[in-house]
């Protein structure tokens, strides 16, 4: 118990009302999000029926260089998140081995929170972890970009013994592993979205839930209600 009330006392109250408020509006929005399709359509899901379809449509084709150019471009904006996240980790890991010096710089920003630097070090390894997630994520968006394009390799010719049924099946089973690519990527894109609220945990704690509420509004306007998907 003691132990337990020693622990509390690293972060004010505050503190650990915003952290908590942070991780289940993160939860709870991406919980949100996956049950919400069954009745509104997203960004994502609007794509996945166009990757079904190009997938369909593929069949089709006699030569599928087009293709799997497709999917490389595709592949190439998680590579890219992800290299920025390595870097994005290695200032982060920096920054938690410079002490008391990165706590100074950070309370010369205007407005920022004055903490000790056990609390400074906590709020890194927050965005740390965010950006650990982050790589992950999108790493595992480039191997399954990978396999999408080991089955349009490996897919018949399109004079082959194709049914409709068996178009079909390989539209399913391809546009499915395309569209697990892109959702998993829209994990990695998501705590991108999050690591800017968690960077107002560095001026105050009420910062802190005002930026998450803010990041998870804006993540649903764009997922459900944005231009893009009206088209």
């Amino acid at each position: 118990m003691t132990l337990s009330f020693q622990a509390l006392s690293v972060l004010p109250l505050m503190d650990w009302v915003a952290l908590l408020a942070f991780f289940v509006a993160w939860g709870g929005y991406v919980w949100f999000a996956k049950r919400r399709v069954a009745t509104h359509s997203s960004i994502l899901a609007a794509t996945n029926r166009e990757r079904h379809l190009w997938m369909w449509r593929s069949t089709f084709r006699d030569n599928r260089v087009l293709d799997g150019v497709v999917v490389q471009n595709l592949s190439t904006s998680p590579s890219f998140f992800a290299s920025t996240s390595i870097l994005i980790l290695g200032a982060l890991l920096a920054a938690l081995g410079s002490g008391d010096k990165a706590v100074t710089m950070v309370q010369d920003l205007p407005f920022a929170a004055r903490t000790t630097a056990l609390v400074f070090e906590l709020k890194l390894v927050l965005l740390t972890g965010i950006f650990v997630f982050a790589f992950f994520r999108f790493t595992w968006s480039m191997r399954q970009y990978t396999f999408g394009a080991l089955l349009v390799g490996a897919a018949p010719q399109h004079d082959g013994d194709w049914t409709e049924a068996s178009r079909l099946a390989f539209a399913d089973r391809a546009g499915g592993v395309m569209g697990l690519a892109a959702e998993t990527f829209n994990d990695g894109l998501r705590a991108c979205y999050m690591s800017f609220a968690a960077i107002a945990w560095f001026f105050s704690p009420w910062a802190f839930i005002a930026a998450t509420a803010s990041v998870v509004w804006i993540l649903y306007r764009r997922e459900f209600h944005s231009d893009v998907l009206s088209r």
